[in-house]
């Protein structure tokens, strides 16, 4: 039980270091060589190449937390841009069409793969927070095949009331 214990709380510590980590990514000044971002902020959840052949770093906190940072660099490996990725005006860009790779490519891994019986194919989660704080989801719904049929959000009921109790 005491290893169960032990083992929990060294999990904990180590979403909340990489968490501090990771939000230093916003810190970072376009230009900042890509080993300097590394020194800071630490390995990436992934890199990705871009379809202009520069690379994206990601920086995922996903699924226990609600942000995915991005980090591209140019050809020379220095800083572009870094920004979060689980947004409002990011999701919406999703269509019908898009590929499993395009929405790894945007937003990173998914927090949970999951299915349901309306659908023929996963339904890949994302977690975060909307602009006024509230804890969401958002849901693609991706085909055998691997392309992207529908996505929408909706909300995470985290410590809502249980209006079912009389």
């Amino acid at each position: 039980m005491h290893f169960v214990r032990a083992a929990a709380l060294a999990a904990i510590a180590a979403v909340v270091l990489s968490a501090c980590a990771v939000f230093g990514a916003r810190e970072i000044p376009p230009g900042t060589p890509r080993d300097q971002v590394i020194a800071k902020v630490g390995q990436p959840t992934r890199s990705v190449r871009l379809a202009n052949g520069n690379e994206r770093l990601q920086y995922s906190l996903q699924p226990a937390g609600q942000q995915a940072w991005m980090v591209d660099l140019d050809a020379s490996g220095r800083v572009v841009r870094v920004y979060q990725a689980l947004t409002d005006p990011n999701f919406i860009r999703i269509q019908p069409g898009w590929t499993a790779a395009d929405i790894e490519r945007e937003f990173g891994p998914p927090g949970k793969i999951d299915r349901v019986s309306s659908f023929q194919g996963n339904v890949w989660e994302y977690r975060w927070q909307d602009p006024v704080g509230g804890n969401m989801f958002y849901w693609v719904y991706v085909d055998p095949q691997g392309i992207v049929r529908r996505a929408h959000p909706g909300m995470e009921w985290i410590n809502a009331p249980d209006f079912t109790r009389k």
